[in-house]
């Protein structure tokens, strides 16, 4: 059976982005839930849907309960969802280091729709380029799942709960910790009077090349090269940022193990 009306649990910034994408596609959003709602208010006049902040006047009517919330309130939440909810519909969240198993004890029908992509309220994204990742318990809800998927993007994945769990580690690597060196980066700019966007270009091609090739293969630079005078030159400029020195030593090393860093 296709997917045809879903309620959103939570109005934050995942819930801002799949709440349009689900209604462009044709599915009917019934309620928006949040604890403050000012919050479910303004997501559900978007989407000309029913804003409520309390889980008893949640509808049993939706085919799909879609739980975007912080991790550590997922439990918590589904064990207020109304029995019916519980026992009949299909329930999912979309965190990426959460298990779905989560919800094994709670509820009879559960996955997970996780979209793997950094959201930010007011910045827009191309959703049909984002990869959704999908898992449920029963096969019949992987296949509704699956389907539902296929209609927000072009790439849509059946991912289980534990090379999910690999899956969003390897993403911390590549999206928070490459933007917190890019903020190291401003910050060592920005301390010399050195504007910032003279390395934009860098950062568009460092991310365009791992389109089409393999990471290990598009890496450069002094560690690489094994350029003791530049690498020793860098660090003796980081001696004044003592956590930045032992970070960039740490990186230099694990680019290049042979380094007498």
């Amino acid at each position: 059976m296709p997917l045809k009306s879903i309620i959103l649990i939570g109005a934050g910034n995942v819930a801002h982005h799949l709440g349009p994408q689900f209604q462009k596609s044709g599915l009917e959003i019934l309620q928006v839930f949040s604890r403050k709602i000012t919050k479910a208010r303004r997501l559900a006049k978007t989407l000309k849907s029913e804003a409520i902040n309390d889980l008893s006047k949640l509808s049993s009517s939706a085919d799909l309960y879609v739980l975007a919330v912080h991790d550590g309130a997922i439990p918590l939440v589904a064990q207020q969802l109304p029995k019916e909810v519980r026992e009949k519909k299909l329930v999912v969240h979309t965190s990426g280091a959460t298990p779905s198993t989560v919800f094994k004890s709670i509820c009879k029908r559960y996955g997970i729709f996780y979209p793997l992509q950094t959201f930010s309220i007011k910045r827009k994204v191309d959703f049909s380029s984002i990869p959704i990742c999908t898992h449920a318990n029963r096969k019949s809800d992987r296949q509704a799942l699956q389907v539902l998927g296929q209609q927000l993007s072009n790439s849509s994945f059946e991912i289980n709960d534990a090379q999910r769990a690999i899956l969003h580690v390897a993403a911390v690597f590549v999206n928070n910790f490459s933007n917190h060196l890019f903020s190291i980066g401003a910050e060592l700019c920005e301390k010399e009077q050195i504007p910032f966007q003279l390395l934009l270009p860098l950062i568009l091609e460092t991310a365009t090349k791992v389109q089409k090739h393999p990471p290990a293969k598009m890496q450069t630079g002094p560690a690489l090269r094994g350029d003791l005078t530049t690498l020793n030159k860098h660090l003796d400029y980081l001696q004044r940022y003592p956590e930045y020195e032992k970070l960039y030593r740490q990186l230099s090393k694990n680019i290049n193990p042979k380094l007498p860093l």
